[in-house]
């Protein structure tokens, strides 16, 4: 053994700011490995310094500690595959860090510093010891002027690759994760938090990663994902990440924990020669009390408190070319075995069978309250409602509502394949039973999870028969929104033709058919002439066309439609008349039912 002790160190990179200012510096070397022609240390102990790591778009003062540089004719080839591969670099920082890991470690007050175009991450180690493979430290992270003061224990084995650390806060209130809320608007806390790596293989140019991370009093805020702090008890990945050249991987191994639920999820990307996207998860099959329960307060609070016998099992598959966005494959599945809900929770899912109250929002605010029943004069039943506009809206809308259970996958396909192509959300593929959950049990925030807790609420209902279609589709009909301040099919009919819901005409029907996807868009639909425009007389020629396919109306009726109605109700005094230019329709504005098989 040789102990070297040196003092006032600095490293500084020719024509680059400073990179590495020490005072002290005491190692134990293994003199046998210096005969072996590689420097070990078995002791590392360094008080009193800083690391000032520094990159300006693409000039840096640290990328040379692990670059390497090809020889020959190959250096250029190589260097662009490289830099194509990530699996290659990480594997490269991998390596070179767990081959230089003392047997023994000691820092005190030590600071790192980076500085990354314009924005400054520090970290000061007043300790941090490795000893027996075991680690132990204090830090404090200072990122977006957030400060996060940590305890870090862990343990750590070069010659396997091992690495783990568990993080907690040294005081209440959790360690808050800086940037996002800069970047995405979003703010993300935890009591603890533990990463690992437990293997690394790199083979043919890939490499595999195996390791796990889990949160312990997760608290996530932000408006797209929901209105409030989203709470998580316990939450862990068990994960098995393959990157290669232009490719990356979740492989079937993994694993998602979410409380007492869990899910195996499996991820491709690819980026040459064409975008390629693949998704799947699949679940055991969980306890439906044990799922209910997993749901974070504040992002499903449909289903807190909810009981239930039974269980649950999904399965999702997701794939697409970015170059062949056409062949996009999509299937979804929840089964569920001998299900029987025990206690609703903060919703009855059966409400819609009786009398209710219902609320209008808009823009995220309560703009009307009305009751739906017999007691609202304008409630009106079923069989008081022309069967011309509820063939021609079903049509429309979801020809297939009566048969299937509440979903359409291959409108919801061809919505995807629109959307993408498109690079918006331009087309949706909501069913009548989706819309009517929305509707009545949910607030009209757009949220991501609030597509999911929609979708399950439908299934719910379907499913477990909570309502009849027929019930279903009433209700619907009488909330929907026919215009400004215009709620349900009375409100609606006498608003444009001064006429009770059961007599409307073929043409009437199909012209309130059209605007329920943009209500407040019918009075662009007539000309400068007080005829309609391009867009609602290609509405009547398909939607006519496919009541007489599916033998809703007969040959006659389809022959003697006409594209001219008459608006008779206080509607008429606010049409906003002007030339029709336009030149090609935009079938788009249609949702699904152009693509709908019949």
């Amino acid at each position: 053994m040789a102990t070297v002790l040196v003092t006032d160190i600095s490293f500084v990179p020719e024509n680059q700011p400073k990179l590495l200012q020490i005072d002290t510096v005491e190692a134990t070397v293994s003199v046998r490995s210096l005969f072996l022609g590689r420097l070990v240390f078995k002791q590392f102990d360094v008080a009193n310094g800083d690391v000032t790591a520094f990159k300006q778009d693409s000039v840096d003062n640290f990328s040379f500690l692990y670059k390497k540089k090809a020889t020959g004719e190959e250096e250029k080839t190589k260097d662009a595959k490289e830099k194509s591969n990530y699996g290659t670099i990480l594997n490269r920082l991998i390596e070179t860090a767990f081959e230089n890991v003392p047997d023994g470690v000691n820092f005190r007050n030590l600071g790192v510093i980076f500085q990354n175009n314009g924005r400054t991450i520090s970290m000061r180690l007043p300790t941090l010891t490795v000893e027996d493979g075991q680690i132990q430290g204090r830090m404090a992270i200072t990122t977006d002027s957030i400060t996060n003061t940590m305890y870090v224990n862990g343990v750590i084995d070069p010659d396997e690759y091992l690495l783990a650390a568990k993080m907690y806060a040294e005081k209440a209130g959790g360690i808050q994760v800086p940037y996002i809320q800069q970047k995405f608007g979003a703010t993300m806390r935890f009591d603890t938090l533990s990463l690992s790596i437990t293997d690394k293989v790199f083979k043919n140019d890939q490499l595999t990663i195996t390791g796990e991370s889990s949160a312990h009093g997760l608290v996530l805020n932000h408006p797209k994902i929901a209105d409030e702090d989203v709470f998580v008890k316990n939450g862990a990945l068990k994960y098995v990440i393959t990157l290669g050249n232009h490719y990356y991987s979740l492989d079937t191994l993994s694993e998602v924990r979410v409380n007492k639920a869990v899910f195996y999820p499996q991820l491709t990307y690819e980026t040459r020669p064409n975008r390629k996207i693949g998704v799947k998860i699949d679940s055991p099959n969980i306890p439906a009390n044990d799922l209910f329960e997993s749901m974070p307060p504040g992002l499903f609070d449909t289903f807190q408190g909810m009981r239930a016998n039974g269980s649950f099992k999904y399965h999702m598959d997701f794939y697409v070319d970015m170059a062949k966005v056409d062949s996009l494959t999509f299937n979804s599945d929840l089964d569920g075995q001998n299900l029987e809900i025990t206690q609703f929770g903060e919703q009855d899912l059966r409400k819609i069978n009786r009398e209710f109250e219902h609320t209008v929002y808009e823009n995220g605010k309560p703009t009307r309250t009305f009751l739906v029943g017999p007691s609202n004069p304008n409630f009106t039943p079923y069989n008081q409602i022309s069967n011309y506009l509820k063939n021609a809206i079903l049509t429309a809308e979801d020809p297939r509502f009566f048969t299937h259970k509440g979903f359409h996958e291959g409108a919801f396909r061809h919505s995807l394949i629109t959307n993408i192509k498109e690079g918006s959300f331009v087309r949706g593929g909501s069913t009548v039973a989706m819309q009517l959950v929305k509707n009545v049990y949910l607030t009209r925030k757009k949220t991501i999870t609030r597509k999911v807790e929609e979708a399950l609420i439908v299934w719910l209902i379907e499913n477990l028969n909570l309502s009849t279609k027929q019930r279903m589709y009433e209700v619907y009909l009488n909330i929907i929104e026919w215009g400004p301040n215009i709620y349900g099919v009375k409100e609606g009919a006498q608003f444009y033709f001064s006429k009770r819901p059961s007599e409307l005409t073929l043409e009437e029907s199909m012209f309130m058919a059209s605007i329920v996807p943009k209500p407040k868009q019918y009075r662009t639909y007539f000309n400068q002439y007080g005829e309609l425009r391009a867009y609602p007389r290609y509405f009547f020629n398909l939607i006519s066309g496919n009541m007489l396919k599916r033998g809703l109306i007969s040959p006659s009726e389809h022959a003697s439609v006409s594209s001219y109605v008459n608006l008779n109700g206080r509607a008429g005094n606010f049409i906003m008349a002007k030339p029709d230019t336009t030149q090609i329709m935009d079938t788009l504005q249609l949702a699904p039912i152009d693509l709908l098989d019949f």
